[in-house]
């Protein structure tokens, strides 16, 4: 009989597994950080802290796309 290597397979899956779940919860706490970091009010904060978890998928996404200020990171320049 041909073996398959089974402990080499359950480790690949247990690698698989926490990459898979570390990747959105590093995400998360990421745009958490740049969320309050942010300058805005704390009720925004605050909404924005809640759509970014409850809405898991996509809400760091929309925060990046919507919410996020970037003026503080590029510089703004009053000319």
């Amino acid at each position: 009989m041909a073996s398959n290597g089974g402990g080499r397979g359950i480790l690949q899956v247990g690698c698989l597994t926490i990459i898979i779940l570390l990747i959105p919860i590093v995400g998360h706490i990421v745009t958490t950080i740049m969320i309050l970091a942010d300058d805005i009010s704390a009720a925004e904060k605050l909404l924005w802290l809640v759509v970014t978890w409850v809405f898991w998928p996509i809400g760091p996404f929309l925060y990046l796309l919507l919410g996020h200020h970037t003026s503080h990171i590029v510089g703004s320049r009053a000319d």
